[in-house]
């Protein structure tokens, strides 16, 4: 109960302020973001503000429900950080070395989509260059090939890897956008489920007005 207070204070004081005052965002299709699980919001990682502004598009009374997967090696690297991600993001640690084990490796996104938890998945697996999408990993897949109860909804962002680059900590006022999709299907292979991810992301790509002709997909 205190971590969902200390959550609700965190996006209301300061995630919600900052991305409304700091960052010009415009956000397309918002009511295809799933409200409730089980459910995993798929989207492309160019920044460490990924992850706060997509928590910041989802009501207060909700904000509980939405569980960011992130490495454990890095998140709970020190005790500080470990705390604040657990406790105040309310992060899924994955154990990165246990990918050749996905039973072990997905254990606790399983339980949280059985909770009905939304998840956050980035398939790129880490923060690519700025507006640029990287090569997606099947991971998705492997956590819900079994699971056809569960809502796979794409996300693009765009112009957040420019206000928050990789190995910046300076944050730069940018207009960005942050487009939804619909929900797609998993498909019968990792394979499959990658191309329908990707012209989902390039679909929602061409919907983005920060997108320059520069910008690779």
């Amino acid at each position: 109960m205190m971590a969902r207070v200390l959550k609700i204070i965190f996006f209301a004081f300061i995630v919600k302020p900052v991305v409304l005052v700091v960052l010009g965002l415009n956000v397309g299709n918002r009511q295809n973001l799933p409200r409730k699980g089980p459910a995993v919001v798929v989207a492309n990682h160019n920044s460490h503000l990924d992850t706060l502004v997509l928590m910041s598009l989802y009501p207060l009374l909700d904000i509980h429900r939405i569980r960011p997967v992130a490495a454990a090696d890095y998140f709970l690297s020190n005790r500080l950080v470990a705390w604040f991600s657990l406790n105040v993001i309310g992060i899924i640690p994955l154990e990165r070395k246990a990918r050749s084990r996905p039973k072990v490796l997905f254990e606790q996104c399983e339980k949280a989509l059985d909770n009905g938890d939304v998840l956050i998945i980035f398939p790129e697996g880490s923060r690519g260059q700025p507006e640029q999408l990287g090569t997606l990993k099947r991971g998705v897949y492997h956590l819900l090939k079994n699971r056809q109860d569960t809502v796979l909804t794409p996300v693009v962002m765009h112009g957040l890897g420019r206000a928050l680059p990789r190995g910046d900590g300076l944050l730069v006022p940018f207009n960005c956008d942050v487009m939804v999709g619909e929900s797609i299907a998993i498909g019968a292979d990792g394979q499959e489920l990658i191309d329908n991810l990707t012209i989902a992301y390039k679909t929602l790509l061409d919907q983005c007005l920060t997108r320059r002709s520069s910008d690779v997909v």
